[in-house]
């Protein structure tokens, strides 16, 4: 049930990571200049009240030098390939695994 679930989430993700390529090169033509939608804005349109709390609670939890140089980078990734890199990882963890070839010898 796991593997299925995700797969399922891998295929949405790469969709997703394709329809955002398609949105970026329609952007990128007609700019006239390389533009891609960064990670931190669609989650900031995803979650408008509490993208905003991410900074204050890593800084206060966690520690300061994980958010300025880690995720702040993260978070200017473009939205396209993460989601490319999230949907083909789940896709990975979630097949199955290889049948053995042969016959066990101890029987």
């Amino acid at each position: 049930m796991i593997r299925f679930l995700a797969r399922v989430l891998g295929f949405l993700l790469l969709a997703a990571g394709f329809v955002g390529l398609i949105v970026d090169a329609t952007r990128t033509f007609a700019n006239g200049e390389v533009s891609f939608v960064p990670l931190g804005e669609v989650a900031f349109t995803l979650f408008p009240s509490t993208f905003p709390l991410i900074e204050p609670g890593v800084t206060r939890h966690i520690h300061p030098f994980l958010w300025d140089p880690i995720l702040l980078n993260f978070f200017l990734l473009p939205a396209s390939v993460v989601g490319f890199a999230l949907g083909a990882l789940l896709l990975w963890l979630g097949q199955k695994p290889p049948e053995p070839i042969g016959y066990p010898a101890e029987q």
